[in-house]
């Protein structure tokens, strides 16, 4: 399995802002958010290993933390035309079956994903109250194959801080996974390496 890492934007970073459609029909926007403490971004897909890896995890992790007033939106920008399985149609599918509490949103155009400087997925970015970049790492130390549990515990330590309105240390573990399959031409200067 070929391995990218997140490409660690700059801390303080905005949030670009975003329209895009959901998989359940409606459209939601960055500014849908707004009055929330803290908004986490997760670029996912619904093929990719390192997804299926932590997903489960992911989706009770985040059903936890709206509890808290955390906000959450997944987004899928993968190339569906060479890779089906990412599909709006299979995305629908995929929330059903994993239990998404959060809105999962289709970046067809590829766009969003080259504003937040999405790499891979998964690919996570938490925001504070005003939506600066706090953290933009992995989700815990376990990958497939590793023996470590998925417990999510750098992205804990990270979304407490934020709700106490404090700051994440800088001292941030990139994310890695499969890279986020563009489109041909679409492939921005931090591409990496095609994986699976």
């Amino acid at each position: 399995m070929s391995l990218t890492p997140s490409t660690m934007m700059p801390l303080g970073s905005q949030a670009p802002a975003f329209t895009l459609p959901s998989t359940d029909g409606a459209v939601v926007s960055l500014s849908d958010f707004e009055g929330t403490q803290a908004l986490l971004v997760v670029f996912l897909s619904n093929h990719c290993p390192f997804v299926k890896h932590l997903r489960s995890q992911l989706a009770e992790f985040v059903r936890e933390y709206q509890e808290r007033g955390l906000a959450a939106v997944g987004i899928n920008a993968n190339d569906v035309a060479r890779y089906a399985a990412d599909s709006p149609e299979a995305m629908v599918r995929e929330v059903a079956d994993v239990g998404y509490t959060f809105p999962y949103l289709f970046d067809e155009s590829q766009s969003v994903a080259r504003a937040y400087g999405a790499a891979c997925t998964p690919d996570f970015f938490l925001y504070d109250a005003h939506r600066r970049l706090a953290y933009r790492g992995q989700f815990d130390a376990s990958r497939p194959g590793n023996a470590a549990p998925v417990t999510g515990a750098d992205l804990r330590v990270a979304v407490d801080a934020v709700l106490a309105g404090e700051l994440p240390g800088a001292d941030q573990t990139p994310s890695v996974g499969c890279n986020i399959k563009w489109k041909p031409g679409n492939e921005p200067a931090y591409y990496g390496v095609q994986g699976p």
